[in-house]
């Protein structure tokens, strides 16, 4: 073998570990996403609001837009959002499983988005008794790698329905105790908007952050949301302005 075949098969080593490298840094990026995720909807099932807060990162665009038709911006505002509820009764549950992600991190691995479901039973205290709901939705996050470690940008949420269950898991006594209006009060929001109502039946599809990972298109959601009732000068994103 020659010198120059020598150098060339080094080189051709060194692309192949650069490149192994490179995949294996995806792959760990995108499990402890996933770890992130899941972390959060086991402390989100008790409200354990400080670690809550602490999983978002201490960038000025931190933003949790969950409640309908409020943003809460900044680590500030994340915090008063969870902290307005600061003494969970022992029967609350907010058991909201982290399932089905997609998630995309940006070329410079500093940056990603996720796609997952949520669905689970929700057990509020209400009055001298209980509500209780199972309810879907669905997320459109964004996380930033801070000191080297993952954690929530933006946590995006749109439900798209809730139902109460035949059979619940609170005692009866404790449902018919309870008022006849079930309602969920939270502080006041960055920025309050009127939205369009996307639960089930409305047809709305919660736009994708990701193009099809076969064709590369955008795909049709923008489309069919545009013929939804309510929706005025849709175009693809998150705001659907009214």
């Amino acid at each position: 073998m020659t010198v120059e075949e020598l150098e060339a098969q080094v080189k051709t080593l060194q692309n192949q570990v650069e490149t192994l490298t490179k995949e294996l840094t995806l792959l760990r990026d995108i499990e402890e996403i996933k770890k992130l995720q899941r972390i959060y909807g086991f402390y989100l099932e008790h409200w354990m609001y400080q670690e809550i807060v602490d999983l978002f990162a201490d960038s000025p665009e931190a933003a949790f837009d969950a409640f309908p038709g409020s943003k809460y911006i900044g680590k500030e505002g994340v915090a008063r959002y969870f902290t307005h509820y600061r003494e969970p009764h022992p029967e609350f549950l907010h058991q909201l499983m982290q399932v089905q992600p997609v998630i995309d991190v940006a070329p410079d691995g500093k940056t990603a988005k996720g796609r997952w479901f949520g669905y689970g039973p929700l057990c509020i205290p209400s009055g001298k008794g209980m509500r209780e709901s199972l309810h879907s939705g669905t997320y459109e996050n964004e996380y930033i790698k801070e000191d080297g470690k993952w954690k929530f940008l933006k946590i995006r949420w749109k439900l798209n329905y809730i139902t109460t269950p035949g059979e619940g898991i609170v005692k009866k006594e404790r449902i018919e105790a309870a008022p006849p209006v079930f309602e969920i009060n939270a502080p006041e929001p960055d920025t309050p908007r009127k939205e369009l109502d996307a639960r089930y039946p409305s047809g709305y599809i919660f736009p994708f952050h990701y193009k099809h990972p076969i064709t590369g298109k955008d795909s049709s959601e923008g489309e069919r949301n545009a013929s939804v009732k309510g929706v005025k000068g849709y175009e693809k994103g998150y705001e659907i302005p009214l």
